[in-house]
């Protein structure tokens, strides 16, 4: 039966990222392009000032793929992938919530599920750690970026888990809908506290050393020795819209692997409920029709 529910979790979530795609080719894309030229265009600034300086600026090495292939074969297959590797995890995670968290119909419960994924494994962490589009973020900070990011992300996932635990040893005593505000209150003030504790990415040391005390890594305004502006920083509207549109993204992938996942995990789980509703399958025919 798990593997079953694997096998259509993986479809589902091959359907959700191609979907995912589609929507991010559409909306976020346009965003990535003005971000590049964005950077572009600091590039060539900041390669002036050092020339002016008498610095020679380094060269810049070779794209291993163009933009075109990066826009479409590669962001199509990572979402794709992504997708079939989320579905699987959410199959996991619905077979193991699967009769432990009340007698829920199997489309409900695989609404349930997708709203945890995407809370726990996504939107939290963005809520620390919101996407970024590409020329912001030091190169130097990836790796700490990274382990934070992936910090956030299991202590969401626990913590998750934990307070669904938690609803169910309070059920009994304090009522389902009790139960389940206690557990979500125990939730926010445990990741409320961690997000405290994390520190903020324009604080990491790298930033602080060469940009001094920020929230984010949001590029600044580009100056001259004089202090003059010779080049804007990063544009507001570009940054909203992209982060706008990745959680957009987000919330289209999980819905819609629970949209899949939930009528064919409905077949697999009750069939006798699935023949029951077309009746005229069941009844055997009269003979002599074909």
């Amino acid at each position: 039966m798990e593997k079953k529910l694997i096998l259509r979790g993986g479809i589902a979530g091959a359907v959700a990222g191609l979907l995912a795609f589609l929507f991010a080719r559409i909306f976020a894309e346009p965003q990535i392009a003005a971000a590049i030229t964005y950077e572009s265009g600091r590039d060539a600034a900041q390669e002036a000032l050092d020339k002016a300086a008498g610095t020679t600026p380094e060269a810049a090495g070779p794209d291993i793929f163009s933009r075109t292939i990066q826009a479409n074969v590669g962001i199509g297959v990572g979402m794709i992938l992504f997708g079939i590797a989320m579905g699987a995890l959410f199959a996991v995670a619905y077979a193991v919530c699967l009769g432990r968290v009340g007698k829920l119909r199997a489309r409900n419960l695989a609404l349930l599920v997708a709203l945890g994924g995407f809370l726990g494994i996504y939107f939290v962490p963005f809520v620390k750690y919101p996407a970024n589009p590409p020329s912001i973020g030091h190169p130097d900070t990836i790796k700490d970026r990274g382990n934070l990011y992936l910090a956030m992300v299991v202590c969401s996932v626990v913590f998750l888990i934990a307070a669904v635990w938690l609803g169910k040893r309070l059920q009994p005593r304090f009522g389902n809908w009790n139960a389940t505000l206690l557990a979500g209150a125990a939730y926010v003030v445990a990741i409320g506290i961690v997000m405290a504790l994390l520190p903020s990415l324009g604080e990491l040391s790298v930033n602080v050393q060469e940009y001094g005390h920020h929230a984010t890594e949001t590029p600044l305004p580009l100056t001259d020795p004089k202090g003059t502006i010779v080049y804007p920083g990063f544009p507001a509207d570009v940054l909203f819209s992209f982060r706008f549109y990745s959680v957009a993204t987000q919330v289209l992938l999980w819905a819609t692997l629970a949209l899949v996942f939930g009528p064919m995990a409905e077949r697999l789980l009750n069939p006798a409920r699935q023949t029951s509703k077309n009746p005229a399958s069941a009844q055997p025919r009269p003979a002599g029709v074909a």
